[in-house]
């Protein structure tokens, strides 16, 4: 192998490294609407995206949104705050979602569809890249 196949090589390799690096550093925020005032612990919230709790803990209905499936942010979610890989995320609402014990969280494209959703309805809970947070929402938890 010749000295500049070498060097490409390398170079990817540090990029790929480099972008891995820059993805793990991103931060998630859970959103919700600015007007909810309910203080909702980690585990409830863990709980509503898995649906198995359906309101906030000061009362008032809570609807999960999450994003498309392939985005980095939702892979991301359901593995670091939910435990769980998009292949088991999807297999266990397709199981809820037959069985009829849950429906499946309504789906936003993007950090913005997923903002403008959330901003308009205060029963709504989602996520987003943190960095993308506007004052349309309430960041109520970052990881």
């Amino acid at each position: 192998m010749n000295i500049q196949k070498k060097f490409a090589i390398a170079t990817a390799l540090v990029i790929v490294g480099l972008s891995s690096i820059s993805n793990s550093l991103a931060e998630t925020a859970i959103i919700v609407h600015p007007s909810n005032n309910s203080t909702t612990s980690a585990t409830v919230m863990k709980r509503i995206f898995l649906g198995k709790v359906k309101a906030f803990e000061g009362g008032s209905a809570a609807t999960p949104v999450e994003l498309a499936e392939g985005n980095a942010i939702r892979s991301s979610f359901n593995n670091d705050f939910l435990g769980k890989s998009d292949a088991q995320m999807k297999s266990y609402w397709g199981r809820l979602v037959f069985t009829g014990k849950a429906t499946a969280p309504l789906q936003a494209a993007s950090d913005e569809a997923m903002i403008e959703s959330v901003s308009n309805n205060p029963n709504l809970i989602g996520y987003i890249d943190a960095s993308k947070a506007t004052g349309a929402v309430k960041v109520i938890h970052t990881f």
